[in-house]
């Protein structure tokens, strides 16, 4: 009977069947604004006796008996063989999903990308269309979960990732399709965060009267900078690299990533600093994920080199732990 709204991860490791297994595994279904999925890892039940115990109060369980990740490989191929998308849009679509500065037109481009092959959809036969969209859910579900369980990095998955999230919302909606309300809100949602990472440049013809310092002492603009520039040198030093402003400005941009996370936020406020390590060593790959059509090469060295991931890691965990328990009061 444990009613807790913010739980969200459940670890099994006891046998469960019947109006057990629904109860035991429903303590996770309490709605809250902060939380937007669930999780479990069984070690012990078989999804088939798992599906078998929701089936009276479920009109649709979904659960995958195999967690491989050679799955996604497989998937991947199915959905391009109907011909329904080509990589090139895939590629066309993050590029401009990405961009660190969107132009005017460049929600139109979106859109136009996903509506061509909303089109070549339409002309599959039923049982092709039907085909095409379990597997395309599938493969969004699988992949969401592998990347929450195993340190799997794959450029091109993530791209079909994202490029699906936004095709699906667009295909034609069956009776029985089960409603997913972030259908509507998601492209908005992630519009909002591109938004929000450009320049947030004051108002020039705006006089502004600076804050006092917090507890008397101030942290000049160009300390930040030069903090900034300490650990690019020190790495450049450490691992014999010449990253440079680009690379300063990655970092500034994880950092706003961090920032604008309110679960790791809520993550630093609540935990100290040993404990809050593991949500942010988890959420740091997260970013990188995310950011690496931005400097590729850069990026691309914390996922290949688990030294260099490491020291970056530890030379920004004691700053973006303070930052987040300051953004939290």
């Amino acid at each position: 009977g444990y009613d807790q709204p913010l739980l969200h991860t459940m670890f099994v490791d006891k046998k469960l069947s019947g109006l057990k297994a629904v109860q035991t595994l429903s303590r996770l279904n309490r709605i809250h604004q902060d939380k937007e999925d669930t999780f479990i890892l069984d070690f012990v039940n078989r999804a088939e006796d798992i599906q078998e115990a929701f089936k009276p109060y479920y009109e649709t369980t979904i659960i995958e008996e195999v967690t491989d990740p050679n799955v996604l490989y497989d998937l991947e191929r199915e959905l391009t063989s109907h011909g329904v998308f080509h990589q090139e849009e895939v590629e066309r679509f993050n590029a401009i999903f990405y961009k660190t500065t969107r132009a005017s037109d460049d929600k139109a481009k979106l859109n136009h990308l996903v509506d061509t092959a909303r089109e070549r959809f339409r002309f599959l036969k039923q049982d092709s269309q039907e085909d095409f969209k379990g597997k395309a859910k599938k493969f969004q579900r699988l992949y969401t979960f592998i990347i929450q369980i195993t340190p799997f990095v794959d450029v091109n998955l993530h791209k079909l990732y994202i490029y699906l999230s936004f095709l699906l919302k667009k295909l034609p909606k069956e009776p029985r399709d089960i409603l997913d309300l972030s259908d509507e809100v998601a492209l908005d949602y992630y519009v909002n965060k591109l938004i929000f990472e450009g320049s947030l440049s004051l108002d020039p013809g705006v006089e502004y009267k600076p804050l006092p310092p917090v507890g008397g002492v101030g942290i000049p603009k160009e300390e930040k900078k030069e903090k900034l520039s300490t650990i690019i040198e020190r790495l450049n030093e450490r691992f014999g690299t010449d990253f440079t402003d680009a690379e300063k400005l990655s970092i500034e941009q994880i950092k706003a990533d961090f920032a604008n996370d309110k679960a790791l936020v809520l993550k630093a406020k609540t935990n100290d600093i040993d404990d809050f390590r593991y949500a942010y060593n988890k959420a740091f790959m997260e970013k990188v994920v995310d950011r690496i059509g931005h400097n590729e090469k850069f990026f691309a060295r914390i996922l290949d080199d688990e030294e260099f991931r490491t020291a970056l890691m530890d030379e920004m965990l004691r700053e973006t732990y303070h930052k987040l328990r300051e953004e939290a009061v």
